[in-house]
C-alpha cells in the first residue's frame, strides 16, 4: 500500500489523499477533527499527506527532521500557488 501511495502522491497529492482515506486510517490518526484534512485536501495537499505520512512514522508525532518534510512540502504547496499566478500573468 505504501508504494502506491508514494506512485500516487507523485502524481497527484490529493489522489494519494483520497487513497489514504479510503484504504486506511491514517488521517483520522493523524488529525483530531475530520475539517482540517478536509481543509488541506483542497489548499495544501501535499502539507496535508506530509503531516500525516510523518505522523505515523515516528512515535504518533512530528519532531525532529519531520518538520523538514512538513515544511518542505509546504513550500511545494506554495510554489504551486505561485506558479499559477505566474502562469495567468504571461
Amino acid at each position: 500500500m505504501a508504494c502506491l501511495v508514494v506512485l500516487l502522491a507523485f502524481l497527484s497529492p490529493r489522489l494519494a489523499l483520497f487513497a489514504i482515506f479510503l484504504f486506511s486510517d491514517l488521517l483520522s490518526r493523524a488529525f483530531d477533527s475530520w475539517f482540517v484534512p478536509l481543509l488541506g485536501f483542497f489548499l495544501l495537499p501535499w502539507t496535508t499527506l506530509a503531516y500525516a505520512v510523518m505522523w505515523s512514522a515516528s512515535t504518533n508525532r512530528v519532531a525532529g527532521f519531520e518538520w523538514f518534510i512538513v515544511i518542505l512540502a509546504f513550500l511545494f504547496d506554495l510554489g504551486s500557488y505561485a506558479s499559477r499566478g505566474r502562469a495567468r500573468r504571461s
